[in-house]
């Protein structure tokens, strides 16, 4: 499931939690490596932050996973596009 509510047209997406979305939405859509970084950066901190408010309350719950799924995507990015280290493989025991 997608955590858009609807496809994208144009370039005006209808994004369901737009509070972090957007941020994250342009590190998909970034094709300049020397941009990809800060673009990762600002996803997370957009994230970070609505986890905030999100964890004064009670609902809430399908935009907890939907920003777990984005989180878990945004490692992926770090560590194939930008050479960051797999902290998973290696708290796990691996390497």
């Amino acid at each position: 499931m997608t955590t858009l509510e609807f496809p994208l047209h144009g370039n005006s997406p209808h994004l369901r939690y737009p509070e972090w979305q957007l941020e994250y939405q342009g590190v998909l859509l970034e094709d300049d490596p020397k941009k990809l970084a800060e673009r990762v950066a600002e996803a997370e901190a957009a994230i970070f932050k609505r986890l905030q408010t999100l964890s004064e309350g009670q609902d809430g719950q399908a935009e907890r996973r939907a920003i777990r799924d984005a989180a878990h995507a945004l490692g992926a990015i770090k560590r194939d596009s930008l050479g960051f280290p797999d902290w998973e493989l290696k708290s796990s025991g691996g390497r």
